[in-house]
């Protein structure tokens, strides 16, 4: 009898365990989940934000239609990306013919000077601040549930339970340069 009982008390242990270790991956998971909405939002914000600057530069630099046609296509495809790899990719793409954009300001000082796209160009650094904010959120929420997905004992249940790891927001190729240091010229 006191065997059996035993054999019960592991038995729901075990049980217990599973169920506490399910509720965790759920959580992280959602966590996750909500992160990368947090980005989305972000990225909403700044998509939308594009056609207002494009159409400020479209009245200064109308002949630099080149650039302003790559930063309409950059916004579609960006808008149209699925997945943090997808929408990495197309977001490092946007962020280039951005800065593109941003570049033709030196060579327009009245479009510099212009008040409407003086704010644009704010908010649009602003949101900038804030996607990378979003990012580092998202990727420190991935990090935490692939850990916890890979760690003993929740990993022997995981795979069971149908928790697979989670992409990170990656900077890709970009990343290069993002991470080499600034030269500074005098």
């Amino acid at each position: 009898m006191s065997t059996g009982l035993i054999i019960f008390g592991v038995i729901v242990a075990a049980a217990v365990f599973a169920l506490i270790a399910y509720n965790r991956l759920v959580a992280l998971s959602q966590r996750v989940g909500q992160a990368f909405a947090d980005i989305d939002v972000q990225l909403k914000q700044r998509h939308d934000l594009i056609p207002n600057l494009v159409e400020t530069v479209k009245g200064y630099a109308a002949h630099e239609r080149g650039t302003l046609d790559d930063v309409i296509k950059a916004r579609n495809i960006a808008m149209s990306a699925q997945g943090p790899a997808q929408v990495g990719a197309a977001e490092n793409q946007l962020s280039g013919a951005l800065g593109r954009l941003i570049a033709l300001s030196e060579a327009y000082p009245d479009l510099k000077a212009n008040a409407n796209f003086q704010q644009l160009a704010s908010e649009l650094s602003d949101i900038e601040n804030k996607v990378a904010a979003s990012r580092r959120f998202f990727n420190n929420a991935v990090q935490e549930y692939n850990t916890a997905i890979q760690q003993l004992p929740a990993a022997l249940f995981a795979g069971a339970f149908g928790f697979t790891p989670k992409e990170f927001f990656d900077l890709g190729a970009s990343r290069a340069t993002v991470e080499q240091t600034p030269q500074v010229k005098f």
